[in-house]
């Protein structure tokens, strides 16, 4: 698997403020990498380094082999779209295009403008001014000007934010159709667009790294740090009884309806299965019945949630 960002300790400081702390991450070749953090957790200053438009104070970076630096040489490699892409209302899409295609000349530019607004979606409003184009459609025309220059590498600046769903949509299915091809690096808090599309995500908050992995496994390995429990005839001493069971770190009641009665139950680290036994004997000597004894699946919003509170609380 190559490499296709690559950034080691980047810092960046405003005026004594800290924006990126020693942010070190690799991007793979060909991957759509989810780039996470609350507002003002230096997102946007890591694009606008990779992109050439600020400087480290400390690191480095390079894109597809090529040392990040303002004197743009490794321009050629990156697309960037900026959070609120603007373009001259005037214009059509299709003049917007040829117009950034031609600082592109080794491209042949009238062929690639239409190939992007097919791309993208416009060409049924191609002839359009860009006025009149809703926010989808200038987040789409924003990605098409993007990959003007066809580089192999895109950053893409929260590029579903205030969008509807259907704008949303869009993006994210031209997101998917560029994998593999390209390679995506975009910020976003949308956590439910990240899992559905993201190959991998990284976390960052108050301009520091917290955790970077494959989004598959960051869930997977967050499922099963809460079981879902639900008993049949238990009562106001079942939680404390619950909490002081082999395997069980601490238990929260979430509800009643009727007699079933329900419970998160936190277990110790590694004790899924333990917790899950020690609730089902613990049932059978209550006489109370199991209505439900499951791990429970996590999203990634309440797992960014649990990272950054528990990285805030250290």
């Amino acid at each position: 698997m190559t490499t296709a960002i690559s950034i080691e300790g980047v810092s960046k400081r405003y005026r004594g403020v800290a924006a990126l702390t020693e942010l070190s991450l690799q991007v793979p070749s060909g991957s759509i990498y989810g780039f996470l953090g609350p507002n003002g957790a230096g997102k946007t200053t890591a694009l606008k380094i990779l992109a050439g438009l600020a400087r480290a104070s400390d690191g480095q970076a390079r894109v597809a082999g090529i040392p990040v630096d303002l004197q743009g040489a490794h321009r050629t490699q990156v697309g960037y779209l900026a959070q609120e892409p603007r373009f001259y209302g005037w214009m059509t899409g299709r003049q917007t295009l040829a117009y950034v295609g031609s600082f592109y000349p080794d491209v042949q530019t009238r062929d690639r403008t239409d190939e992007l607004l097919d791309l993208v979606g416009l060409t049924d409003a191609a002839d359009r001014p860009t006025k009149t184009y809703s926010g989808g459609m200038r987040q789409r025309l924003g990605i098409a000007q993007a990959l003007a220059g066809n580089p192999p590498v895109l950053l893409l600046d929260e590029p579903a934010a205030s969008l509807d769903p259907v704008g949303r949509h869009d993006v994210l299915e031209l997101m998917r159709r560029l994998r593999g091809d390209k390679t995506i690096f975009y910020s976003t808090h949308i956590l439910d667009d990240v899992q559905r599309v993201s190959d991998y995500v990284a976390i960052v908050d108050q301009g520091r790294l917290v955790t970077a992995a494959p989004t598959a496994t960051l869930v997977s390995d967050a499922t099963g740090e809460s079981i879902s429990v639900a008993l049949i005839g238990a009562d106001d001493e079942t939680q404390a009884a619950l909490a002081t069971l082999p395997g069980v770190s601490h238990v929260r009641s979430t509800g009643r309806a009727g007699d079933e009665w329900r419970y998160e139950v936190i277990p110790v680290a590694g004790g899924v299965a333990a917790a899950q036994a020690a609730v089902t004997r613990y049932a059978a000597d209550a006489g109370v019945t199991v209505a439900c004894n499951r791990p429970e699946a996590m999203d990634l919003e309440q797992i960014f949630l649990r990272i950054v509170n528990k990285e805030r609380a250290a």
